[in-house]
């Protein structure tokens, strides 16, 4: 009939997609067909479900199968039983939606009691399962922040030592600052001034340089030393 070989095209579809990287367009390309997620073949769903579960993508199928799981005309398939246990396994109990797969089998009139019993028995399990994991990954996260809030003790506590050793040090070199002549200091400036620019101090074009010069230094010597270590300065 056209509806098999439309959904044997579709079959094929989804495999081409799938084999180009191209996954995230399965659905919208089927629905494109099918229009509404409860006109969707059981093998085209079948196939939407592991392909989306094998890509760790399962949210993707969670409002689709609901959809489809819940239309009154799916329930009389065959198929359904299979396709509701593998909704359960490969999407809702991945995503932790216990409670909604305990209503979903509860509500569901296709199965018998020894069934819906078999499926509540398993969400248990998966919901153990769950909170174990659960418990492991808020342990491994406080030890994880532990070892990190060690770390950066450490290292705040190697910062604050060089610091200190830098403080320190700034220390003895400004003592020793201050205990240099502040003549001898000038007298060397000059003359470093005369050396790199190369003027000559008799050469009445150069006083205006030498002006500026004493005045930098005054201005260097008033913003770098305070007034109880600023040696008396004699013109």
């Amino acid at each position: 009939s056209s509806a098999e070989v439309k959904c044997s095209l579709c079959v094929v579809g989804i495999q081409a997609l799938a084999e180009m990287n191209r996954w995230r367009e399965v659905l919208s390309w089927v629905l494109q067909y099918y229009h509404v997620p409860e006109h969707l073949p059981p093998k085209v769903l079948e196939l939407c479900i592991l392909l989306y579960s094998k890509v760790g993508e399962p949210q993707v199928m969670l409002e689709v199968g609901s959809s489809w799981l819940r239309d009154q005309t799916n329930k009389s398939l065959s198929e359904y039983g299979s396709l509701l246990e593998l909704y359960l396994l490969q999407v809702l109990l991945p995503l932790g939606r216990f409670e909604g797969a305990e209503e979903l089998v509860r509500v569901c009139d296709v199965l018998d009691s020894e069934q819906q019993l078999a499926f509540l028995g398993t969400i248990g399990e998966s919901r153990c399962q769950w909170s174990q994991q659960e418990e492991m990954r808020s342990v491994a996260e406080e030890q994880h922040d532990a070892v990190t809030e060690s770390v950066l003790g450490a290292l705040s506590q190697k910062l604050l030592t060089m610091l200190t050793l830098l403080r320190r040090a700034l220390r003895s070199m400004s003592s020793h600052f201050y205990l240099l002549p502040y003549k001898k200091m000038l007298l060397a400036t000059f003359l470093l001034y005369l050396v790199v620019v190369r003027l000559d101090p008799a050469s009445p074009t150069s006083l205006p340089f030498i002006y500026k010069l004493v005045q930098l230094f005054r201005q260097a010597w008033a913003a770098v030393l305070s007034p109880i270590h600023r040696p008396p300065i004699r013109d």
